[in-house]
């Protein structure tokens, strides 16, 4: 992982601690992340996006 470049690398690096630290740190990371999406910006983006906007033709 030493080698590696661009935002990945860069948060690899400066994150504390031996690998496995990091590895623990990054995993808690992600999943705040994904937390802060599905409670704050999906459900406040939800009404302007265009998928509930369905027109079915009566026949």
């Amino acid at each position: 992982m030493e080698g590696a470049t661009g935002m990945y690398g860069w948060i690899w690096r400066n994150l504390p601690g031996n690998a496995w630290v990091r590895a623990l740190i990054s995993i808690v990371l992600v999943l705040a992340v994904v937390y802060v999406l599905f409670q704050y910006v999906f459900p406040w983006a939800e009404p302007l996006l265009p998928f509930n906007d369905v027109t079915v033709n009566g026949q």
